[in-house]
């Protein structure tokens, strides 16, 4: 019975801390600084084929500091990054929605 308690007791002391700040609130609508993405400007880029030129053209646009494409089937971190445009794209390479996080 022993031998069974010991790693219960070994792994107490690996309980994360809990982190006592409140988070900060997300910015009040219309006063999106710099770098915060926005994909209204990008409506027309959809169905376009990716390339590096949209690429480009996508972030001017969105005001995003980071980029990144989404294949299908495609395994992506969930963390939300509101500088960050993101990119789905289909099987073929054509763009079918940009989304900030």
């Amino acid at each position: 019975m022993i031998r069974y308690l010991f790693p219960l007791v070994a792994l107490a002391g690996c309980t994360p801390t809990v982190a006592t700040q409140e988070p900060s609130a997300p910015p009040e609508a219309g006063t999106l600084g710099e770098g915060l993405c926005k994909i209204e400007p990008l409506a027309d880029l959809v169905g376009s084929p990716a390339s590096s030129d949209l690429a480009a053209e996508a972030l001017r646009r969105s005001g995003a500091r980071a980029m990144r494409w989404i294949a299908p089937d495609s395994a992506v971190t969930m963390d939300f990054r509101p500088d960050r445009l993101n990119v789905d794209i289909d099987a073929g390479g054509k763009v079918t929605r940009f989304r900030c996080g």
